[in-house]
């Protein structure tokens, strides 16, 4: 495992990539609505590529057909935009979006409800997101990468869902995927120790039944072996000396904004 840490302007930078992405994933989030197919938000997110000047991280990657993920209900992630996938009043969707910007690579994903949603699927919704936060909170320097990954599965396992096995997080920068891997299980002291500079995007994908996936024939699709729902939250986060700045957080967004590298 070779971690490529990141300098204050390295890091800068990176934090342009993640706003833009924060800001798409608004205007993306802002689009859902009933009757609408998962084509239409991926025309969405083209557009905003194009008006941003940025470069789609996903378009073509190993042949990914789309620049926008959009996995609905039992579809864990990878979910590739489809003409005939409408969305329906009480489903769930996550989009899970990402573009590079000067070279350097911002990704971010989140869930939402498609127009009004049982109470348990909003449950589902708000322990993923909170499992999220949860693991940021472990992000400062002299932690270890066991403390993110058993933050997020102490949460998720108590609030009675699982968290998924086959997919990870993963270190960011000038590729979408770098080292380290970045697990959502794990035994808190454990892993890598993080050090200032390192950046990562953590993104816990939680089924509401068992963790086991399975990806179907286009090679991309991953969706729950048992079909129940799944939620997938993503942000990208420097590790800094004044503890988690999250590079993708916009500022509609809840919560702390994150703090700038000095």
């Amino acid at each position: 495992m070779k971690i490529r840490y990141k300098s204050a302007a390295e890091i800068g930078k990176l934090r342009e990539a993640n706003l833009v992405v924060a800001e798409v994933l608004d205007v993306l989030c802002a689009a859902v609505e009933p009757g609408m197919s998962t084509w239409e938000l991926n025309q969405i997110a083209e557009a905003e590529i194009e008006r941003h000047k940025v470069k789609s991280a996903f378009l073509g990657y190993y042949d990914y057909p789309g620049v926008v993920c959009t996995s609905v209900n039992e579809v864990v992630v990878h979910g590739i935009p489809r003409k005939d996938v409408i969305l329906r009043d009480g489903d769930i969707v996550a989009i899970d979006f990402g573009v590079f910007k000067y070279g350097y690579c911002g990704d971010s994903a989140r869930t939402i409800p498609v127009g009004r949603i049982d109470p348990e699927w909003q449950r589902l919704i708000d322990v993923t997101r909170d499992s999220l936060e949860r693991a940021i909170a472990m992000c400062y320097p002299g932690n270890r990468l066991g403390d993110i990954g058993q933050a997020v599965q102490t949460y998720v396992e108590g609030n009675g869902y699982s968290v998924v096995r086959d997919f990870v997080g993963h270190g960011i920068g000038r590729a979408m995927h770098e080292d380290p891997p970045v697990p959502n299980y794990a035994r808190r002291g454990t892993g890598k120790r993080l050090k200032s500079g390192l950046v990562i995007a953590i993104e816990p994908m939680v089924n509401a039944g068992a963790p086991d996936v399975k990806v179907l024939e286009d090679n991309w699709t991953a969706v729950t072996k048992d079909r129940s729902r799944s939620a997938h939250f993503e942000h990208s986060i420097a590790i800094t000396d004044k503890g988690p700045w999250v590079l993708s957080r916009s500022s509609s967004e809840p919560g702390n904004p994150g703090v700038p590298v000095q």
